[in-house]
């Protein structure tokens, strides 16, 4: 679920090499503007970086709003190590006018990478452990913000993280709003493949055809790899698995350079901590699956783009069909697929402001 492969994002994230007569970060004057144009100035407001100990590792967190009375989101970021704070400052601040909303960098990625040994980590890299740094952290953001619960955003690999959190601790949630929701992992690498060949195969790309059979037996068995799952994504992204009008998202993952929460010491860290947590996490993910959870305490909402196959929507929707919930809902996005936070973001704020924000109003 990394959103490009390592040649790629490593192009996106550094560019061309910074020469010695060069500025240190070259972006420095377009970040001041974006920083000053995205401040929060209202007078309850709250916009602070934090570091908090979350099962032993330090961690970094973002968090900002415009108004500390409104409820927490939680937004937990895809990957593995594909985190979502550099990119906030693009899409989110509609969003903090409704919400006090959070950022972090999950242990091993972006800002926490640089903040623990990694190899002291490494062990400790399942879902499991990432499901109770997140309760860790709702409880740290309750008490330091005086909230009885929270609402959790999950994207992408975050959305088995979300996921898991709202299975075990419903009580900490008003609701959980899945986007690029992992249901199964086995089943969603085949659903992605086989689609990904049938486009190629309309595009008379038989080199296409030919690289992705030559994966078997994955996903079904044999290495479940990083390296596998990048080897099929390659040929999607080009697509519109990942965004649905844009095959080419390299500009769009140039994004961090202009983020005024991120140094270029940041996106170094970034950089290496998207391969350690992706080599470390991909393989202990393979068997995990949700398909046989068929009922939830809270709410469930979930933010579905169209031609989403880069975590394929046809699952989680097949998903919401069976489940029972207090209340569920499923949003299309047509024009989007694995980011619809940045293809529709408009319609997106909507689902939020109207199918989501009112839920905490109804406990």
């Amino acid at each position: 679920m990394r959103k490009l492969t390592s040649a790629v994002l490593a192009l996106s994230l550094f560019g061309a090499p910074v020469s010695a007569q060069q500025p240190a970060d070259p972006y420095a004057p377009a970040k001041a503007i974006v920083a000053d144009v995205n401040r929060i100035v209202t007078p309850n407001g709250v916009q602070e970086n934090l570091v908090v100990t979350l099962g032993g590792a330090r961690q970094a967190i973002n968090v900002r709003g415009a108004d500390r009375a409104n409820p927490i989101l939680l937004y937990i970021h895809g990957g593995p190590g594909a985190v979502e704070m550099p990119f906030a400052w693009s899409f989110q601040r509609p969003w903090e006018d409704f919400f006090t909303v959070v950022q972090w960098d999950q242990r091993g990625a972006g800002k926490s990478y640089a903040l623990n040994d990694p190899k002291a980590i490494a062990p400790t890299m399942t879902l499991d452990r990432y499901r109770d740094d997140a309760i860790e952290l709702i409880d740290y953001l309750k008490a330091r913000y005086g909230k009885r619960k929270v609402f959790l955003l999950g994207h992408s690999w975050g959305s088995a993280v979300g996921l898991s959190v709202a299975i075990k601790r419903p009580d900490l949630l008003y609701a959980y709003v899945g986007m690029g929701q992992a249901i199964d992992f086995r089943a969603g690498e085949r659903m992605g493949m086989d689609w990904t060949i049938a486009q190629a195969r309309k595009a008379g790309n038989a080199d296409a055809v030919k690289a992705i059979e030559a994966l078997a037996p994955y996903p079904d068995s044999g290495p479940f790899t990083i390296d596998k799952a990048d080897g099929w994504r390659r040929y999607a992204i080009p697509y519109g698995s990942l965004m649905a009008d844009r095959p080419d998202p390299t500009l769009y993952f140039q994004t961090p350079r202009l983020s005024p929460d991120y140094t270029p010491e940041d996106r170094k860290a970034w950089g290496a901590g998207s391969e350690f947590s992706t080599t470390a996490l991909w393989p202990r993910v393979a068997d995990v699956s949700f398909a046989m959870v068929h009922e939830m305490k809270l709410p469930v909402i979930m933010l579905l783009g169209r031609t989403d196959y880069t975590v394929p929507s046809p699952l989680a929707a097949q998903w919401m069909d069976r489940l029972k919930a207090p209340a569920k809902k499923t949003i299309w996005f047509e024009h989007s697929a694995h980011m619809p936070m940045v293809e529709e973001p408009g319609l997106v704020l909507k689902a939020l402001i109207n199918d989501v924000r009112p839920l905490a109003d109804q406990e």
